[in-house]
């Protein structure tokens, strides 16, 4: 996302671009929910990308059930919300088919004084005057030239699904199906929210219901457990949908029963393949990595979900470096300083939000402070009114 973003603003601004995916495939129809933000809808703008009403499902405000299913908060608070595939698709179909080249393993990145190349798996090469890595959380530009950053886990995954809106009660629609709705069980968080459904329908009736549940889950113990798939391979930080174990999904909805309010334990319940994450925080200490080479959006900072900020953070970023590029267009390194300045504050406080946000969901709670704060946000107002909004964070866009 955060490369389309670049692509299409910098071709506005007069550079040649191509773009190079390590997939082999289109990604459309990838991804789940997205919240979306005045910025994001900016940047759209920018990039000459045209939006309309069914860019997603607007929901009037929020709600915090609680176990029984009782509406413990309310908060009118207007939001669009759409999904990945669709805002994916609006970019790419706003760039030439000849720019995209699909199945481009980045391997190494080669600077000169002169020039910077891409040299891919299949040996290939691609070069350029400016090279941008917007190649997400586990960014081969990033570990080129900043090997140490690494992502570092937060204590706590979350388990993410769709279901079709047709497939809930009348019930549970009328609960939570028309807004961004909560429930919070002991030092845990469910959210959901409706976006379109097949063929982007945002028909009522048509749509799709989004869920995101966050649970503890310590790196060695519940983690493990978690990551280890049906054939006893222990993954890492994530595990492909298909690959769960049947017990992990079945013990997962049992728990939902037990500690969710009636309507998001049917949510859970109802979904087919939900997949799980787990939650990370990332920090890169410098954007402009190279003379020639910077990395965006993911590749640079990840915060927690809760601020609903990624893809609005990777669209600004990317305005950001085109912003730089024009004021400075002969002395690209100047351009690419400004650039930094301007971002590394922005993501930074990003990333400490988000802790902050989720700090009462992690498997250990280590200071003082932290369990002053995890206290707030375990608060209903407290969770509707700072989760996935636009907050001060959004007033500096970087791009002056």
């Amino acid at each position: 996302m955060g490369g389309l973003f670049t692509a299409l603003l910098l071709r506005r601004a007069g550079w040649d671009v191509a773009i190079y995916e390590r997939n082999g495939l289109e990604l459309s129809g990838r991804g789940a929910g997205i919240v979306t933000h005045p910025e994001l809808f900016d940047v759209l703008e920018q990039a000459g990308v045209k939006i309309d009403a069914n860019i997603g499902v607007r929901v009037p405000g929020r709600r915090v059930l609680d176990r029984q299913g009782d509406i413990a908060g309310e908060l009118a608070l207007e939001q669009v919300l759409t999904s990945w595939g669709r805002l994916y698709g609006l970019l790419r179909a706003a760039l030439p088919a000849a720019d995209y080249h699909h199945g481009k393993n980045l391997v190494r990145v080669e600077e000169t004084i002169d020039a910077v190349t891409a040299h891919f798996e299949d040996g290939g090469s691609a070069s350029g005057d400016l090279l941008i890595g917007a190649d997400g959380l586990f960014s081969v530009v990033r570990a080129q030239f900043d090997p140490r950053v690494r992502p570092a886990y937060a204590g706590y995954v979350a388990w993410r699904g769709l279901v079709e809106e047709a497939d809930l009660s009348p019930q549970t629609r009328a609960a939570i199906g028309d807004h961004f709705a909560f429930c919070l069980p002991p030092g845990e968080q469910i959210l959901g929210y409706p976006i379109a459904g097949g063929q982007e329908s945002l028909e009522r009736g048509r749509r799709r219901f989004n869920f995101v549940w966050y649970r503890p889950a310590e790196e060695h113990g519940r983690l493990a457990e978690l990551l280890t798939d049906v054939d006893g391979l222990r993954h890492d930080l994530s595990i492909p949908p298909h690959k769960i174990r049947p017990a992990v999904l079945e013990a997962m909805r049992q728990d939902a029963d037990r500690l969710l309010a009636p309507a998001f334990a049917e949510v859970v319940r109802r979904t087919e393949q939900p997949f799980i994450q787990a939650i990370l925080d990332l920090e890169a200490p410098r954007m402009a990595v190279g003379r020639r080479s910077v990395i965006l959006g993911d590749a640079a900072f990840v915060a927690r979900p809760h601020v609903g900020m990624g893809v609005t953070k990777a669209a600004a970023d990317a305005a950001a470096l085109v912003a730089a590029l024009e004021r400075h267009p002969q002395d690209l390194g100047a351009a690419l300083r400004r650039f930094e300045a301007a971002r590394l504050p922005f993501g930074a406080a990003v990333v400490g939000h988000a802790r902050q946000l989720g700090a009462y969901m992690q498997a250990q709670i280590l200071t003082e402070e932290e369990r002053r704060r995890a206290e707030r946000h375990r608060q209903p107002e407290a969770v509707m009114a700072e989760t996935a909004v636009a907050t001060q964070l959004d007033h500096h866009h970087g791009r002056d």
